[in-house]
């Protein structure tokens, strides 16, 4: 299908579902959020780097399934920790976050 005027998109106006652009206030909540999700990735990342030391235990029967649960189980401790304070590392990068937004 043709268009007969391709420049008639452009003067269009846009959608509206399109995004709002920042107006150089951050949003706390959200900036809390990914704060939050990052110091939970990388509570999990330090965690599995720990754990991965440390041998299946063959009292429990040990394989590729307590692998996979171990997994599962670093995550929530990294979410844990996060959302309880950690070592303040969210608290940190929500207020870069929110400095680099106002910065725009």
């Amino acid at each position: 299908m043709a268009i007969a005027d391709p420049t008639a998109l452009l003067a269009s106006p846009a959608p509206a579902t399109a995004p709002r652009l920042a107006t150089g206030r951050g949003d706390p909540v959200a900036a809390r959020k990914s704060a939050e999700d990052f110091t939970a990735f990388f509570f999990t990342q330090s965690l599995e780097t720990i754990y991965s030391g440390i041998s299946a235990d063959t009292l429990f029967g040990g394989g590729s399934g307590e692998n996979i649960y171990r997994s599962l189980m670093t995550q929530e401790y990294g979410k844990i920790a996060a959302r309880s304070g950690g070592m303040g590392i969210a608290d940190s990068v929500q207020r870069e976050i929110l400095r680099m937004q106002e910065a725009k």
